[in-house]
């Protein structure tokens, strides 16, 4: 749907400049703009391709001089990221996912369906289930018997919800996002080796023949209003009580949350991140993408947990932490100073011991 200059800028609450009645389709990259897109040169790296483009008008930068750049009207942005996530939420054609509840699509009897609702072919409604009022459920979707959904969710093709979980208003699954399956829990009828060498911290240990034996997962999953679960992520199911995701939370892509987690309120995790079970974390943590959690441990509120880190112990709410293991990342910055030195004081040691010994002393490699 077109939008003129003046309509995004007084929905986004920006200022515009120049030919405000100018009208607009879509965004573009500056470069492959053409003359009814916004471009989106939001700061001065991006102003060279704007040459390159037939764009008319461009959402720039606070002070831009739009004229000099060759444009007819600008929107100026002094949070650049956040008037994107305006830009793109005004003008997204969004999904169409049908009128009503396809003919396809099956409903167990004893299973509510909330007014408006757009649900789609093969997909299935299980027993006693509850969904809210304005849900758009995607097709080759699958709810669960006693499944509780809120209202205005969406459910994207694949994805699925097992039994007996809860989910807030306005939660949305991505494809192929699973929420609820069994928890990756199993024990031995005798004490494992894994379970050794945890209590040892060894690895000398008895060898012996195993057999693993499924827990049960007894609980649920319960998530709050406003998440989203990304693409190919799943959540399970805890084994006595639920696992718990707070209101406000985003989870990207390829993610998994294992049983009994309690995780808080906008909580941010990215993507290749996992947290192990009965971890708890708090509110307002992000986990940067491939960062591990270990199971049964605390992460305080406000957390920042960088890339590809490993935490295997407590971590204090406020604090910014980095590495493999995990540390301040004031302290792993250090520790990687004195990494990137180490070919050179290994030189420094050969040639003092070269100096003592009159050659350089022998080496034995640890096993």
């Amino acid at each position: 749907m077109p939008h003129t200059i003046a309509e995004i800028a007084r929905a986004l609450g920006l200022q515009a400049e120049g030919a405000l009645d100018l009208t607009i389709t879509h965004a573009a990259e500056p470069a492959h703009a053409g003359p009814d897109a916004l471009a989106m040169a939001t700061t001065p790296k991006y102003a060279a391709g704007l040459a390159k483009g037939q764009a008319r008008a461009a959402m720039l930068w606070a002070g831009a001089d739009w004229r000099a750049l060759g444009l007819q009207a600008a929107i100026f942005a002094p949070r650049p990221r956040w008037a994107m996530a305006g830009v793109c939420e005004l003008l997204d054609p969004g999904y169409d996912f049908g009128e009503g509840i396809h003919a396809q699509a099956y409903i167990h009897p004893s299973a509510k369906i909330g007014a408006g609702a757009k649900i789609g072919p093969f997909t299935s409604i299980g027993a006693r289930a509850r969904i809210g009022a304005g849900a758009r459920i995607a097709p080759n979707v699958t709810v669960a018997e006693d499944v509780v959904i809120g209202t205005d969710v969406i459910l994207h093709a694949g994805a699925r919800i097992g039994a007996r979980c809860v989910i807030g208003d306005r939660y949305i699954g991505q494809p192929n996002s699973v929420v609820g399956g069994c928890g990756f829990s199993f024990v031995t009828p005798e004490p494992s080796g894994a379970e050794d060498v945890r209590a040892t911290l060894s690895g000398e240990r008895q060898l012996r023949a195993q057999r693993w034996h499924r827990i049960q997962s007894l609980g649920a999953v319960r998530i709050g209003d406003d998440v989203e679960l990304g693409a190919n992520s799943s959540i399970d199911r805890g084994t006595i009580r639920d696992t718990v995701i707070g209101s406000g939370t985003k989870i990207d892509s390829v993610c998994q949350i294992g049983h009994n987690v309690q995780m808080g309120e906008d909580c941010m995790m990215c993507g290749m991140a996992g947290v192990a079970g009965s971890a708890q974390i708090g509110n307002r943590v992000l986990l940067a993408g491939k960062v591990a959690v270990n199971d049964n441990i605390f992460i305080g509120d406000d957390v920042i947990v960088g890339g590809a880190s490993r935490v295997y112990t407590n971590v204090p709410a406020g604090r910014t932490i980095l590495g493999d293991p995990a540390t301040k990342l004031e302290t792993q910055l250090e520790i990687r100073k004195v990494m990137r030195r180490l070919p050179r004081l290994a030189a420094h040691v050969a040639s003092l011991q070269e100096a003592v010994f009159g050659k350089p002393a022998a080496q034995k490699d640890d096993d």
